[in-house]
């Protein structure tokens, strides 16, 4: 089985590919949907989390206060390091488990935001990179969430630079023009993966 992982900048377009590419029956690991399942009530990498931050980064219920959680590590590099530790090799683990409950299908794409910055190309055979101008992702944000094109820009300096992701990238989806495009070019690729899966 193929395994392709998608990624792409804040704003880039990545949810609309995913549907698209969900549309032709390409089952999907969300690693963002992973990330929330292991920090769930009963789940070890909450009890970490609690044990290295306090318990009171828990809500009176016992769930994970993300807002407090976020606004600890956002500032401080050496608490965001050790947040991560916790958390990756978990996910990382989760993501193979999904990923082995497909291996019926032809290919298999692995939807993870930050798939270059923490290391999770490893995981993959090809890595596709949905891709539009700066401007334009800091214009998508500000027209899909009540935010800010300050805050737009700090996750934006969290992330690799767009030349980094171009450099990673074994397929690129444009998205600098209309999201009819995007989706011809989601489904040109979808026929290309099919035919290097069934001929490997």
């Amino acid at each position: 089985m193929l395994k392709i992982g998608l990624t792409g900048g804040i704003g880039c377009g990545k949810s609309a590919a995913v549907s698209r590419f969900r549309l032709h029956g390409v089952p999907i690991v969300d690693a963002d949907l992973i990330a929330r399942q292991v920090v769930a009530i009963g789940e070890p990498a909450l009890a970490s989390i609690a044990n290295t931050f306090g318990a009171d980064i828990l809500t009176p219920e016992g769930a994970l206060d993300r807002a407090k959680l976020r606004q600890r590590v956002f500032a401080d590099t050496q608490q965001l390091e050790r947040l991560e530790a916790i958390l990756h090799p978990i996910i990382r683990e989760r993501i193979q488990q999904a990923v082995l409950s497909y291996k019926n299908a032809p290919y298999v794409l692995i939807d993870i935001p930050l798939l270059i910055e923490k290391g999770y190309k490893s995981l993959c055979d090809e890595v596709v990179v949905i891709d539009c101008l700066p401007e334009q992702q800091i214009a998508r944000v500000l027209q899909r969430d009540q935010t800010t094109e300050i805050l737009v820009n700090q996750i934006m300096q969290t992330q690799v630079t767009r030349e980094v992701r171009l450099q990673h990238a074994t397929y690129v989806l444009d998205n600098t023009h209309t999201i009819e495009h995007l989706y011809q070019a989601v489904d040109d690729l979808h026929a290309k993966l099919l035919n290097i899966a069934q001929t490997r």
